[in-house]
Parts: structure tokens; sequence; C-alpha cells
């Protein structure tokens, strides 16, 4: 099963030079790294990025990637947690994440 991580340009850079990243803000803040499922992603960059150009979305496999703990977030739904740092080696695919009319335009996730 893939699961999702929005970077700002400048977070998806830096994973790409260092090889790994403990994320973004608020993922330094709260301990572990912040994904999203093909459900619940667009909902996660209408909260957190509204506005945001220069996105970039990753697919990253869970099946295998530890520590991830599916624990409750917004409206008691289940989200990955990964409790270690992100490798540009677990990183199956990135792809630009357009603003177009205020909206994030998301790749086909299926």
């Amino acid at each position: 099963m893939l699961i999702y991580k929005i970077f700002r340009a400048n977070e998806w850079a830096d994973l790409q030079s260092k090889g790994d990243t403990i994320g973004a803000p608020i993922d330094v803040a709260d301990g572990y790294i912040h994904f999203s499922t093909a459900e619940t992603v667009a909902e996660t960059a209408a909260k957190y990025f509204t506005g945001v150009e220069g996105l970039v979305l990753l697919a990253i496999e869970a099946d295998g990637l530890g520590p991830l703990k599916w624990e409750p977030a917004r409206e008691g739904v289940l989200f990955p947690h990964l409790y270690r740092k992100l490798r540009l080696d677990d990183v199956i695919w990135s792809k630009p994440l357009p603003l177009e009319a205020g909206l994030h335009q998301f790749p086909d996730l299926t």
C-alpha cells in the first residue's frame, strides 16, 4: 500500500541532498513523520498547505516500512506515522503538486 508525504520544495531538496530527513517542522515538533493515505492526502493538502505553491508529493510503500504506526488523528481516522528518519530510498516516486485555481492538482493515486 502506498502512503503519501507532502513536502515543500526546500524540504524535498533537503531530502535529496542529504539522503534522509527528520521531516517538516510539524514532524520535528511531533517526533514522527506524518503521512496520509490516498483517501486523506487531498484533505491534508487543503488543511495544511492552502495556497502553497511548489509542493512535491512523495509516494512511499507502507509494507515493510518500520517503525510505522497507524494512529488516530483527525476525527479518529487512522494515519500512518513513521518513527525514524525518512530515507530517500524509501521514496517510490515523487511528483509535483501544482496549484490551479487555488486547489492542488493530484496525480492518479490508484
